[in-house]
């Protein structure tokens, strides 16, 4: 364990040594800010809520989380340090683990800066907390989610450009997988298919917590599912890190 906190000191430490930080954190309260008082009609509505903010969550996180993941792998691959890194006494399990952990801390800074929003909630009414913090719950995990597979994605490849691309791209199928539109196209394509992703939805787990519910079911899914993504980028870097 103290490895892994060492790794994720190290690689959360970098983040905040370049505008990186900065720049991604200023955009995502930015989108956050313009997307739930404009777009979800925050003031017209006439409820003391979230729900316009944790809906629009999901798609910001689907274009800046690949942002944040796609230097994971592929930066120490094209700077040739990923044998340095791995010839440290850790294992490589616990490398990835220690990069993703240091990334989901970002999520949760940048996440945490979003209060204000919440005092203005509560300053305009009397919003349900539990649903409020049920839904910051709900938001890590779906942060976690892409952030595991946008790392298996960077493993993938010494690009960050590619690594971005498929990230965003593999993050929205999942994202969009229970949509009508997806989800015709491949009942009329490969009806297994359709199946497959309605069970591998994440925004449709996400957004029981948006409504307040949290259980066993949902949480299960999202460690399985990071726990795939992670152990998938464990073998991606095994059979690509000498590339």
């Amino acid at each position: 364990m103290r490895h892994i906190l060492i790794i994720a000191g190290r690689e959360l430490s970098a983040y905040f040594a370049t505008p990186v930080a900065t720049v991604f954190i200023v955009i995502f309260l930015v989108l956050q800010g313009t997307l739930t008082f404009n777009l979800g009609n925050f003031f017209s509505r006439g409820q003391a809520d979230l729900n316009p903010f944790f809906s629009f969550l999901p798609w910001v996180f689907l274009l800046l989380v690949p942002a944040i993941t796609m230097r994971l792998w592929a930066e120490e691959r094209r700077l040739g340090t990923i044998e340095l890194l791995l010839t440290l006494p850790i294992t490589q399990t616990q490398a990835v683990i220690g990069k993703f952990i240091a990334a989901w801390a970002f999520c949760a800074i940048a996440l945490a800066l979003t209060f204000p929003i919440v005092l203005t909630v509560r300053y305009l009414g009397d919003p349900d907390m539990g649903v409020i913090g049920s839904g910051y719950i709900g938001a890590l995990l779906i942060a976690g989610a892409f952030l595991s597979v946008g790392s298996a994605m960077s493993a993938l490849t010494r690009n960050q450009v590619i690594a971005f691309v498929l990230g965003v791209t593999v993050c929205f199928v999942f994202a969009a997988a229970s949509y009508p539109l997806v989800n015709d196209f491949l009942n009329r394509n490969t009806p297994v298919m359709a199946e497959v992703a309605r069970r591998f939805a994440v925004v449709d787990r996400y957004q029981d917590f948006t409504r307040g519910i949290i259980s066993l079911r949902d949480l299960v899914f999202f460690t399985t599912f990071i726990g795939f993504w992670l152990f998938l980028t464990t073998v991606l870097v095994d059979q690509r890190k000498a590339d």
